[in-house]
């Protein structure tokens, strides 16, 4: 019984790892690496490991930085079962397409430009780049999905056991509690995923999971603490008003599952309580659209509030100044509005879609505001505009960053650090190993410090590619 972690590690993209039990290769996650382009691109066409090799993957959920090189493993040979929740895997069947088109599309426009440079003599040689995966290979990947419930045991292979449990970070998200065997030897590993919080809008609370052999558990926010959801809310409405009294709209970057829907949700209960003025609002996301829909299909993930509001026929994600915007004709109309509205659009990290060319048309105006509502990896275009670099590239061009720039941590769909801990604390038998993933540095290494004052010693955070016996 073996662990080999191949992304997420010291970062929050990429996430991917490897168990070994006995003959039997499983891949939990298949992410996208989001950062710098050459770098990116290096990881996410070079596999670690030989697909052929897999017999089976495990996906706790649809988000990019887990799902989305999935098509890259099946091209290049897997040919075992995806399984994950269903509400996942009808999100994955929407994003993953969504990923290669928008990979065609930004390729595309990168060919096109460097075209123009050459043209006009500012570049010598440049090679026709090619996209990472094309649309069609991901709806061929969409053949490999195995849907599974919550709470329902499921085998994979004669060794090993899986039982998907609501993880409360986005639809369809999972924790993995997987049985391991190998003749009298047998262990539980509990991977957390991405771990929700509690009290949250919309979705059902994390699962209490009550023991492990081995913790899997991922770090985001492993050095921070959120807001109350409702001082975010405050914070919120006096950010839109004071926007809107500068004359600026409200450029939102956000990830097209979960985070709109929650944020819309929040708007709509501003809007009732007349906290906000009644200005336009945009949702700018073919993408965002379509997972809103698959919203309304899932309500075994929702919670009692999100139920209560549908089976009322109200719709908790349309109202009146809400407006949907799936034509791309209607998208460019955004630019040529003069007068304050709050235009939401992904992707969340800015690296791709659709609020490239909101940043593209807004980011010089010192009245408009770009409020960022989710984690920015480093590297990424989001994470320049939060430290709030006089310049950015868009594009390949640069524009100079005089929009205002707030960042609301408490909109965050990933647990703190109270909520790991206290996640922790729920088990009624420590676990006897635990890998911290999925964060910076500067928020995995304090949780790891923080864990060991529980009195777990044997806590750290894996090396990239190193195999690491069970014990």
């Amino acid at each position: 019984m073996e662990l080999t972690f191949y992304g997420a590690v010291r970062t929050v993209t990429g996430s991917m790892f490897v168990i070994t039990n006995d003959g039997t290769t499983v891949l939990c996650e298949c992410g996208l690496f989001q950062g710098h382009r050459a770098e990116s691109n290096l990881k996410n066409r070079n596999l670690p490991f030989d697909p052929v090799t897999i017999n089976a993957m495990l996906l706790s959920h649809a988000h990019i930085d887990h799902s989305g090189n999935i098509p890259t493993l099946v091209k290049k040979g897997f040919s075992g079962g995806i399984y994950t929740t269903f509400a996942s895997r009808d999100l994955c069947s929407i994003m993953l397409r969504d990923s290669a088109h928008l990979q065609e599309k930004d390729i595309e426009h990168v060919n096109w430009l460097n075209e123009q440079k050459k043209k006009n003599g500012k570049l010598k040689n440049s090679e026709r780049l090619e996209p990472l995966y094309t649309v069609a290979d991901a709806v061929s990947s969409l053949r490999s999905f195995r849907g599974v419930m919550y709470d329902q045991p499921i085998q994979i292979t004669d060794d090993i056991h899986v039982t998907y449990r609501d993880a409360g970070h986005i639809l369809g998200s999972a924790m993995l509690e997987i049985e391991l065997r190998k003749r009298l030897k047998k262990r539980k590993l509990v991977f957390t995923g991405d771990l929700g919080r509690k009290n949250l809008p919309i979705l059902k609370d994390p699962y209490p999971i009550e023991s492990a052999d081995v913790l899997i558990i991922e770090s985001t926010y492993g050095n921070r603490l959120h807001d109350p959801l409702e001082t975010a809310a405050e914070k919120l409405a006096a950010l839109i008003n004071e926007t809107v009294h500068r004359g600026g709209k409200i450029i939102v970057p956000a990830f097209a599952v979960e985070r709109t829907q929650e944020f819309i949700y929040i708007l709509h209960q501003l809007t009732e309580q007349g906290k906000i003025p009644l200005i336009p609002i945009y949702v700018d996301s073919p993408l965002a659209i379509n997972a809103t829909e698959i919203f309304r299909l899932h309500p075994e993930c929702l919670d009692e509030q999100t139920l209560e509001y549908i089976e009322k026929k109200e719709d908790p994600f349309g109202f009146g100044k809400l407006k949907y915007v799936r034509d791309v004709e209607e998208s460019k109309k955004l630019n040529n509005i003069t007068s304050p509205c709050i235009i939401i659009s992904s992707s969340g990290m800015c690296e791709g879609g659709r609020i490239l060319h909101h940043l593209r048309n807004n980011i010089g105006d010192e009245r408009n505001l770009i409020l960022i509502i989710g984690f920015m990896a480093d590297g990424t275009l989001g994470k320049r505009i939060v430290d709030k670099m006089p310049v950015v590239r868009i594009f390949g061009e640069e524009y100079a960053l005089k929009a205002q720039v707030k960042k609301l941590n408490s909109f965050s769909a990933h647990a703190d650090q109270n909520d790991l801990i206290a996640f922790i604390n729920n088990f009624q038998k420590k676990p006897k190993q635990v890998f911290v993933i999925h964060g910076n540095s500067d928020q995995a290494e304090p949780l790891v410090a923080a864990i060991k004052t529980m009195g777990i010693p044997n806590v750290l955070i894996p090396p990239v590619g190193e195999t690491i016996p069970i014990v």
